[in-house]
């Protein structure tokens, strides 16, 4: 009963190399065992990992990886700029 009000900690957030996850996603599409067990046996969440494969190879409609990289990098930018006008702004308000 004590323990009830105690968070378990969460797990550093952890980052795979493409070969390392294509190598997960290649498991899971031979068919050996379903996405669920390679998941368990591993300890990850493949699932997104052999969407974005099927993705990728054309097998499912959606944004390809390149394309999700892109558009990441745009709204970064995108976000920098409109800092860049408010400062501007501003800047213009206190003359």
């Amino acid at each position: 009963m004590e323990s009830m009000g105690k968070k378990k900690p969460r797990r550093p957030r952890r980052s795979f190399t493409p070969e390392f996850k294509a190598e997960i996603v290649g498991l899971c599409r031979r068919g050996d065992r379903s996405v669920g067990q390679v998941a368990r046996d591993f300890e990850l969440a493949v699932r997104d990992w052999v969407k974005q494969a099927e993705v990728d190879g054309g097998e499912r409609n959606g944004p390809s990886s390149s394309e999700r990289e892109e558009l990441a990098a745009l709204l970064r930018e995108n976000h920098r700029l409109r800092e860049d006008v408010d400062v501007l702004k501003r800047a213009k308000e206190t003359r």
